[in-house]
């Protein structure tokens, strides 16, 4: 049996990004931490999904977090820039924009493609030592003990760590074998996602649009395109999933309009109903959740990933703290620490709270505002933009929310 400090189930944004990070603390013996990665698919490295790569949005606190982590120069070649957004409400005149040079940034935040980011840090989780990375490999059952978690993955290899952190998404086995208890909401939306092109370059800018058929949000790429994000009633999404290419792009044409000229074309589209799946208390003995295993949002806002790496920052932060703190045992000073106790991981998950909660409002605000057609609340959230638009100090507020910060 293996023994690890920490075992992360999930080689995904979050968890290679918290391996990464991890692999660089040290125990106060100067031993650095033993970790391993359990991830079930391993990338295809001959794929190229080429135009239509999928994408996340990644805001300029998550840019900050990810230089700290030493990290942003392995993708910063991957990155598209926001330099601008525009958001506006279909059929009325208040409209807020933001730029960057208005807050001395050299951009709002950035656009990245998953494949080729996820197989960079991929890469990069295979060339540290200290890192095992055990892919493709499931995770099969695991076991709490007062001083350790101890694992079994399918393939019959066993495990044992400190501290075992749940990043395997929003279908968890992590969080479904804790049962633990959460907040639900069906928003009763689905979210088309495709890759669109358009007659005028986009020139960084990004879009928030509020229609008839609920929110819509196209995301500057490289290559001109754009990363469209369409949230529609079931019903309404069907029509449009069943839609061919050119019906399509005259639909969206009809809620866009004409900022970017004509949308041009349109690669492969999916579609996902849209939940929150929120977990009270992430945190449990020896085990802790983050990403969308701990709280999946609506994607209005665009913070879901953002969300998710600040658990990460947070997380490590707790644990170089509990490395940094000397540890008496019998009157003995231990050169090691205990990374998966109950008080560090719930002094973890309480800093978490806050930031997680008042996201998830904002998101599930936003979410049922600016998806009903009631003329009343139609009336409000264009007089509500064109006030943003006006105060200066609103403004900003926004900005900086969309920036992650609070």
């Amino acid at each position: 049996m293996s023994h690890y400090d920490v075992v992360i189930n999930g080689g995904g944004m979050a968890g290679a990004v918290l391996a990464l990070g991890l692999s660089q603390l040290k125990h106060k013996n100067g031993q650095p931490l033993r970790i391993c990665v359990i991830e079930h698919a391993s990338p295809n490295l001959s794929d190229h999904p080429g135009f239509d790569a999928r994408s996340i949005a990644l805001s300029a606190d998550s840019h900050q977090a990810l230089v700290k982590l030493d990290l942003w120069e392995l993708i910063a070649d991957l990155v598209s820039p926001i330099h601008a957004i525009q958001v506006t409400d279909q059929g009325h005149l208040g409209q807020v924009n933001m730029y960057a040079h208005d807050y001395a940034l050299a951009a709002l935040g950035y656009v990245v493609e998953l494949h080729p980011v996820g197989l960079r840090f991929y890469q990069q989780l295979q060339q540290i030592p200290n890192i095992d990375l055990l892919c493709p490999a499931t995770l099969s059952s695991w076991q709490q003990y007062p001083d350790k978690v101890e694992l079994q993955c399918a393939n019959g290899q066993r495990l044992s760590c400190q501290l075992l952190v749940g990043a395997d998404g929003s279908h968890s086995m992590i969080a479904q074998q804790l049962n633990l208890e959460r907040r639900a909401l069906d928003y009763q939306q689905n979210a088309i996602i495709a890759n669109v092109q358009t007659q005028l370059a986009h020139q960084g800018r990004a879009y928030e649009r509020f229609t008839s058929q609920g929110p819509l949000a196209l995301l500057p790429m490289s290559q001109q395109r754009s990363a469209l994000v369409w949230c529609v009633s079931p019903k309404q999404s069907k029509v449009l999933m069943d839609m061919n290419e050119r019906d399509f792009l005259d639909a969206l044409q009809r809620e866009f309009g004409y900022r970017l000229g004509k949308i041009t074309r349109t690669g492969l589209r999916t579609c996902y109903p849209l939940h929150l799946n929120e977990v009270v208390r992430p945190w449990h003995h020896r085990v802790v959740l983050i990403g969308n295993a701990a709280h999946l949002l609506h994607p209005i806002a665009g913070q879901g990933f953002n969300l998710g790496l600040r658990d990460v920052v947070a997380l490590i932060e707790t644990l170089k703290e509990a490395l940094m703190t000397p540890q008496v045992n019998d009157g003995q000073r231990e050169n090691t620490s205990d990374l998966g106790a109950y008080s560090l991981l719930s002094r973890y998950g309480q800093s978490r709270v806050d930031d997680q909660r008042e996201l998830v409002a904002i998101t599930s605000g936003l979410a049922l505002l600016f998806s009903n057609s009631d003329p009343l609340l139609s009336m409000s959230r264009n007089a509500g933009l064109m006030t943003v638009a006006a105060c200066r100090s609103l403004k900003s507020k926004l900005a900086w929310r969309a920036m992650g910060k609070r």
